[in-house]
């Protein structure tokens, strides 16, 4: 399982523009205050905006479909934007590819990112012909990420007809609260160094693999192995 944010792309300039239109068409209120994102889903995000920007709602309103929505459609007008202000990080088309072709494996993604932008934030770069979108795990659901990966698990079961194990799963991430996610969600973390936090950001939160970067694929599918070594 990969996440997507500053694992495989950086998008976050289109991502913000996106963010600040759909809030502002749903509360009325201007995104003047930003919050974190690594970590946490489009959900979690959207109520942080409000509080943050000390937006209130009536008594009965829930706005969070709303801005769901129109998350989705304010990214989608902003599309061929991907690629001129956002970038596929480096080494991660090799590292897909590489992962791709070992035996008994299935790749896919668990994200915060709603279903819709996610895959259009892969698909501009080429990424999504390497995984199986079908069984991943996305902001859409308004699961924590620890819920995500374990639900993932259990479609990749049911899609392929085939078991795999606590042991054999592992959630690639440069996340600190992902790393938490993975290891609550019963995954194996594989952290890579190319968010904000810092490798003893990472080691700290649960990661005992710890790559710099996705440019050395030996190094990455080595530290998959380790990883999944109690599967085998």
């Amino acid at each position: 399982m990969w996440n997507i944010d500053l694992t495989l792309v950086d998008v976050a300039q289109v991502t913000r523009a996106a963010y600040a239109e759909a809030f502002e068409r749903v509360t009325g209120a201007p995104l003047v205050y930003l919050a974190s994102t690594s970590g946490r889903t489009d959900s979690e995000v959207f109520f942080e905006f409000l509080a943050r920007n000390d937006v209130r709602l009536d008594p009965g309103e829930e706005p969070l479909a709303d801005f769901i929505e129109a998350l989705g459609e304010s990214f989608a007008r902003r599309r061929d934007q991907l690629t001129v202000r956002g970038r596929a990080m480096p080494g991660a088309r090799e590292a897909l590819a590489a992962v791709a072709a070992l035996d008994d494996t299935v790749q896919t993604v668990v994200t915060g990112t709603i279903m819709a932008n996610a895959v259009a934030k892969l698909s501009a770069f080429g990424l999504d012909r390497y995984l199986d979108l079908s069984i991943g795990g996305f902001g859409s659901e308004h699961y924590p990420k620890a819920s995500l990966i374990q639900f993932t698990r259990m479609r990749a079961a049911e899609a392929r007809n085939a078991a795999f194990s606590e042991a054999a799963t592992v959630y690639i991430t440069e996340s600190p609260r992902d790393v938490e996610a993975a290891v609550i969600g019963h995954a194996t973390p594989v952290a890579v160094v190319s968010g904000s936090a810092t490798e003893s950001q990472l080691r700290a939160a649960g990661a005992q693999h710890v790559l710099e970067d996705l440019t050395d694929t030996d190094r990455l599918l080595s530290a998959l192995r380790q990883a999944t070594a109690a599967a085998t």
